[in-house]
């Protein structure tokens, strides 16, 4: 095994570094992953513009690779052995609080790096840490006792395994957050990777209609989002968005709104409680709007809608992501539509901001590919 590790690092707003780190000494209960894909999301776009901390970072937080190495406690207990395929979840708990003891360790104080300047979290760990490897955008991942490790099903590559974070957020806000399920009506808002997740998770769920909105930019996901299964699509910059969801409802309106839209204004929130139900309907948001004057509370409390957020994903809609996957029902392949080598990550993730005016859904770096 090589001495030491690539990466690439994001040393300051905009910069990305190309750095060597020594290989970490693996303790009894530690692992090293050799990464294979790390998936680029709209969160990464947001802070390698605006970092939160001016430290050296490796990003990566949608990680999946091969256990090169391992210490047999952690292989014991992890169930895993080195040659294993897996899938790392961002977060890195302490299991020891009341949220990691529910399992809801995404909430745990030792992995918010909001509040912990000391938090562990994949992409967003300074890399002046002990280990240093803490972001996917590397040739290797240093796992500690308490990572979050799902094994891939056999014959889901690597890359389509790269899809798990989006689909797992789609599975966790619409069907557990939202409570999506047999003969619900729901509307979804902006068909990017997330929308396009949700799609699948809510055609699984047994959702009788589901539409989705976008803009005319938004054409081919419109039809990419046809294809895996919406029952109709409208392009808000070309027909009135509310009048023809409630012609599709009969006049009733939707179950639930699941706002995809990440940072479009007040637009779509506001169209999405006029499109809810006249009564206890479900409005699941991002919570990109940093502020919102004028906000229809009024409207909000009259219809009794549930207004709620949507914040990352549980271990099972991981493990259900995995075997939707696997499953092959949906072409989910359709959503990887970029892949760059370590040596691009800057132009991978400006792609997914949108400077490249590619229309890329998900983007996958690929560490170990060849420049």
């Amino acid at each position: 095994m090589a001495e030491q590790v690539l990466a690439a690092v994001r040393t300051a707003p905009g910069r990305t570094e190309l750095r060597e780190f020594p290989m970490p000494e693996i303790p009894d209960d530690g692992a090293l992953l050799k990464v294979e894909v790390a998936g680029i999301c709209g969160t990464d776009v947001k802070m390698y513009g605006k970092p939160p901390f001016a430290d050296p970072v490796i990003m990566g937080h949608e990680n999946v690779g091969v256990i090169a190495k391992a210490g047999r406690t952690f292989t014991e207990r992890k169930g895993l052995a080195e040659g294993d395929r897996v899938f790392v979840e961002h977060y890195v708990g302490c299991f020891r609080c009341a949220w990691c003891h529910q399992g809801e360790y995404r909430h745990c104080e030792a992995t918010d790096w909001r509040t912990n300047p000391d938090a562990r979290r994949y992409g967003y760990t300074s890399a002046n840490h002990p280990h240093h490897l803490w972001g996917g955008f590397s040739q290797y991942l240093y796992l500690p006792w308490n990572s979050v490790t799902h094994r891939v099903p056999d014959g889901v590559s690597a890359e389509l395994a790269g899809l798990v974070t989006p689909l797992s957020n789609g599975i966790e806000w619409a069907l557990v957050t939202a409570g999506v399920g047999y003969a619900s009506t729901v509307l979804i808002q902006g068909p990017g990777q997330q929308g396009l997740s949700q799609v699948v998770a809510c055609k699984q769920a047994g959702a009788r209609l589901v539409i989705v909105t976008g803009t005319t930019r938004d054409a081919a996901r419109l039809s990419l989002a046809r294809e895996l299964g919406a029952d109709h699509v409208v392009d808000v910059t070309r027909e009135d968005a509310l009048t023809r969801i409630m012609d599709l409802t009969g006049g009733r309106g939707v179950d639930v709104v699941l706002d995809c839209t990440a940072g479009a204004g007040t637009a779509p929130v506001l169209l999405g409680i006029d499109a809810l139900k006249r009564r206890e309907g479900t409005l699941v948001a991002q919570g990109e709007l940093a502020a919102f004057p004028d906000f229809p509370m009024k409207k909000l409390t009259e219809k009794s809608i549930a207004l709620k957020s949507a914040r990352g994903h549980s271990y099972r809609s991981c493990e259900l992501a995995l075997e939707q996957l696997a499953s092959g029902r949906f072409p989910l392949e359709r959503l990887s539509t970029h892949s760059f080598p370590l040596t691009e990550v800057d132009r991978a993730i400006r792609t997914v901001g949108g400077e490249s005016g590619e229309d890329a859904v998900h983007v996958s770096l690929l560490p170990w590919a060849a420049a």
